[in-house]
């Protein structure tokens, strides 16, 4: 299964600054910056965590992005989060293994311009607690016989925000909890950045 019903055409577009939110260790978050680095449409212009030990801000530091310390105090302040997303010019965000819940005033001011990638065909296998192995563990416990990735517009509550693309992937009854994370990974390797892409570039100037 292979969906993305609600995702815009491309469009032409100036340079979109993307900021992508991570909290672990930033492979999404490397991706998205390489591949902007030779893309018209986007450029990567910060990288926020919550966790000041995320690799994710090690990543980003060594291809020469600045990056954000976001603790909860300062993720809740909207003077503290809007002012620092405009000092970078912020028109998009990403969350890329973002762990901690978007305020409200954060989704309204980037209504349908906050995206979030989950490692699940949503509905099944997503909210409070649901990320990364625990997904999978969750997965290969239910005896799916496929799973997938799920690229959401963020709302106000974790992951219930409307569907853009979906992308799926067959399991077997033999497939670890490790088999089932690599072909996830293959599949956000394989897709995030082009939805995103397409994304950025139909976005209203």
């Amino acid at each position: 299964m292979n969906t993305a019903s609600t995702l815009p055409p491309a469009a032409d577009s100036h340079c979109v600054s993307i900021a992508v939110f991570a909290s672990g260790d930033g492979s999404n978050c490397e991706r998205l910056i390489r591949h902007f680095m030779s893309s018209s449409a986007a450029r990567v212009g910060v990288v926020l965590s919550n966790r000041p030990d995320a690799y994710a801000l090690v990543r980003a530091e060594r291809l020469g992005v600045p990056t954000e310390v976001v603790t909860r105090d300062r993720l809740a302040d909207p003077a503290v989060m809007l002012g620092l997303l405009d000092r970078y010019g912020v028109r998009f965000i990403v969350l890329a293994g973002f762990l901690a819940l978007i305020p409200d005033f954060l989704v309204r001011a980037y209504e349908r311009r906050i995206v979030n990638l989950h490692p699940s065909l949503l509905p099944k296998y997503g909210g409070r607690g649901m990320y990364g192995h625990h997904v999978h563990q969750a997965v290969k416990a239910a005896g799916e016989r496929q799973t997938g990735i799920t690229i959401h517009y963020v709302s106000a509550r974790y992951d219930e925000g409307q569907v853009i693309a979906q992308y799926a992937t067959a399991l077997e009854p033999s497939d670890s909890v490790s088999d089932i994370e690599r072909k996830v990974r293959r599949l956000e390797e394989q897709y995030l950045p082009s939805v995103v892409e397409a994304l950025v570039r139909s976005l209203p100037f």
